[in-house]
């Protein structure tokens, strides 16, 4: 790959991470604050409150920090903000390692062919 095609590349990545970082940061504020599609069907059928007493989300590793989308411990007004900050670099750095990863596996497992065996010098 050419060092103007990976230019080209990383500023199309930078570029895209700014946009999801934006949206995250300074959008998440404004979305609804009514319940979604599950809990709205709960509560208009009135089973919201037979939910498992000890679910299964309450044992997950994140779930002392972020509670409904914002974090927890945090003034309500950047609570949000930070959490969709925070949540769209973890999804962004998973997402650079897998690739990283397939890359790194794909270019292993097919070495480049020697191009001078089909040169006809």
């Amino acid at each position: 790959m050419s060092n103007n095609s990976r230019s080209r590349n990383r500023a199309f990545v930078i570029a895209g991470l700014g946009v999801a970082l934006l949206i995250a940061v300074f959008l998440s504020p404004f979305a609804s604050k009514n319940p979604d599609g599950l809990d709205r069907v709960s509560q208009d059928l009135k089973f919201e409150n037979k939910a498992a007493e000890d679910a299964p989300a309450k044992k997950l590793p994140f779930y002392a920090v972020f509670e409904e989308y914002a974090l927890r411990g945090v003034p309500e007004a950047v609570a949000t903000p930070i959490a969709g900050l925070v949540g769209t670099l973890a999804v962004f750095g998973l997402a650079w390692g897998i690739g990283k990863l397939v890359v790194r596996g794909r270019d292993s497992s097919h070495p480049e062919l020697d191009e001078s065996e089909y040169t006809d010098d």
